[in-house]
């Protein structure tokens, strides 16, 4: 995944518990920590991101959380199993759903009962021009 490996962050603070393996995407530096093996949900997430922001407090743009999707509430969209799913909010909904911030009601019908934040401005911005870009390329296909 990584262009180029710079290995793993030697010295950090003694509460962090995380082991961070840095490298470059592009012209992107990156750290990479996961998951304490078997541990896994929300409590664990937030307790690497926690550490993970203290430790690159002066250097952290932007925070990408990875993980496995439970299900896709629209069947209209074919969503796989390693498919890359980026939240893009619609009205006062980021659209991805947290798994305990909703139910499902009477009559089959989902009710959020939570929402996440938005993503970052900088990465709606780049979504925005993905999708310029395929509306570009869908005409140029139509036109040729």
């Amino acid at each position: 995944m990584l262009d180029e490996k710079f290995g793993i962050l030697e010295e950090q603070d003694a509460a962090d518990s995380n082991t961070y393996t840095l490298g470059r995407i592009g012209k992107h530096h990156v750290v990479i920590a996961c998951l304490p093996g078997g541990q896994y949900g929300t409590t664990s997430a937030t307790t690497v991101a926690n550490n993970m922001v203290r430790t690159f407090s002066k250097s952290l743009r932007i925070g990408l959380m990875v993980g496995i999707g439970g299900g896709v509430p629209f069947a209209a969209h074919d969503i796989r199993l390693g498919d890359i799913v980026i939240s893009y909010p619609q009205g006062t909904c980021g659209e991805v759903i947290q798994y305990d911030m909703g139910k499902v009601i009477a009559g089959g019908e989902f009710e959020r009962t939570g929402s996440l934040n938005s993503p970052p401005r900088a990465l709606l911005t780049v979504v925005g021009t993905m999708r310029a870009a395929r509306v570009i390329d869908t005409q140029d296909i139509v036109k040729a």
